[in-house]
């Protein structure tokens, strides 16, 4: 079964996988290789990215 397209595009995961430091794992083993922790904290970092963007002031 083909997996469906995901939400972020390959230049904004490489961008957090180099700023959380795993970049170089999925140069050598693909997405697939990184850590469950690691995906999890890319996507903590995706969302508090967005949440920055909805919201420049940091006003609730």
């Amino acid at each position: 079964m083909a997996r469906r397209g995901g939400i972020m595009s390959d230049q904004l995961k490489e961008e957090i996988a180099k700023e959380l430091g795993f970049y170089d794992t999925v140069q050598q083993e693909g997405w697939g290789g990184i850590k469950s922790r690691d995906a999890g904290n890319m996507v903590k970092h995706a969302l508090e990215m967005a949440e920055r963007n909805m919201n420049p002031n940091g006003r609730p």
